[in-house]
């Protein structure tokens, strides 16, 4: 992310305005994490939400902020190649230093980059739901927040446009890639050094339905999510597309047509193949729309957006059936289709709909650097963690449930929330 030309103190004030409304995005995957998970491990769940997102937030706001260039600091290191000078990390002051006197744009770039840190690292948690414990969750929090994302969110792919003529360089105002496909990615390789729940894949080779506890959290997570997303996409539009005050509206906009058409989608699809529509997967269709959103709604037309979230919503079943029955993977909040897969369509559309065949390829470019270095960086980084603190808590936690195991209580006390379950 580069910020934008300096901004005037009327769009400022409302850019600030939007990043406060921004965190509501952040309570929707919340609970839909928690809701899609089962009921013995509730309170965990929502704790290590909580617990995540205030660690990402000091490590980043003290120390990542410093490698993503948030506040205004040295020229940054730079690595040339070709001739030409790509900026790979920033150099701007740890521990906040000078944030009081910083321009009050960087002050709000640093805000923005918080909101979206946290929701960078509450997927992977949602992916690991059930088995993860609290402190390896913590532990890749920090990493996320300290590592990975600063680089991220730093990489000035823009240099795409200025060193080659490739557009206006790679398009990211919603943070399709810095949030999602990392997060994504990340929840991915959780996943695969976690392995599955107990009693997901039994012996006989099928995939056994463990369904999320409570729909009415999911569902209502989702009308959370919309509103914060809308602010966040109005948001990045401002300050990183430099977009004017006229713009927003069809931003949000925009927002709201792609969720609402891959819920649709969704609903069709679920009704069709299973003869009723199913919550959780219509509510990941939502989710879907909105991750596809953040990589489109600043930069199309509203008839773009609805197809934007229609492949979004057709695409979210079909990859559930396909992690579970083909591939093995057992990822509850569906993080890795919702999030990681719906980003990349959401920069791919980016380019698509741009009309430039140039911007197609920048966006192209920026997927291939975010699949070739960030995830088996990602993969081998958390297979080491999972070495010295295992990511999965003992057989006889995941079968008591993570809330008596790690909290010596449940969420829900007055209820029998627990069967012996055979495992094999």
């Amino acid at each position: 992310m580069t910020p934008a030309a300096h901004l005037s103190e009327s769009v400022l004030a409302l850019a600030f305005a939007l990043v406060l409304l921004a965190p509501l995005a952040v309570a929707g995957v919340m609970l839909t994490n928690v809701g899609l998970g089962r009921s013995r491990s509730a309170a965990q769940a929502l704790l290590g939400n909580l617990a995540m997102a205030a660690v990402a937030v000091i490590l980043f706001a003290l120390v990542g902020s410093a490698f993503a260039g948030a506040l205004p600091g040295g020229a940054g290191h730079i690595l040339t190649l070709g001739g030409k000078p790509w900026n790979l990390a920033g150099a701007g002051p740890l521990f906040g230093a000078g944030l009081a006197t910083a321009p009050l744009q960087a002050q709000l770039t640093l805000l923005f980059e918080i909101v979206a840190v946290v929701l960078c690292v509450l997927l992977p948690w949602g992916s690991g739901a059930d088995r993860v414990g609290l402190l390896p969750g913590i532990a890749i929090a920090a990493l996320l927040a300290v590592v990975f994302f600063p680089l991220a969110a730093h990489w000035n792919l823009a240099a795409l446009g200025t060193n080659f003529g490739l557009g206006s360089g790679f398009l990211d105002a919603g943070g399709a890639a810095t949030i999602h496909v990392l997060g994504g990615l990340a929840a991915l390789c959780v996943v695969w050094i976690a392995g599955p729940r107990r009693g997901k894949f039994p012996k006989e080779g099928f995939s056994t339905a463990m369904p999320g506890h409570n729909a009415v959290y999911v569902l209502f997570g989702c009308l959370l999510a919309l509103m914060g997303w809308q602010a966040f996409n109005a948001a990045g539009a401002l300050l990183w597309l430099h977009a004017p005050l006229t713009a927003l509206p069809q931003t949000a906009l925009n927002t709201t047509l792609s969720a609402s058409a891959a819920l649709a989608a969704t609903f069709a699809v679920t009704r069709t193949r299973f003869g009723k529509p199913d919550a959780s997967l219509c509510a990941n269709g939502w989710m879907a729309g909105l991750v596809a959103s953040s990589g489109t709604a600043a930069v199309v037309a509203p008839l773009a957006a609805v197809f934007v979230g229609l492949v979004a919503g057709i695409a979210t079943p079909l990859l559930v059936e396909l992690f579970e029955l083909a591939l093995s993977i057992d990822d509850p909040s569906g993080a890795i289709g919702v999030h990681a897969i719906s980003g990349v369509w959401g920069l791919l559309a980016a380019g698509i709909f741009s009309g430039s065949s140039g911007q197609f390829v920048a966006q192209l470019v920026g997927i291939a650097a975010l699949l070739g270095f960030f995830l088996p960086l990602l993969y081998f980084v958390f297979l080491a963690l999972n070495r010295y603190l295992p990511f999965r808590v003992n057989a006889d936690g995941e079968r008591i449930g993570l809330d008596l195991h790690e909290l010596g209580g449940g969420a829900y006390p007055e209820f029998v929330i627990h069967r012996d379950e055979s495992y094999r």
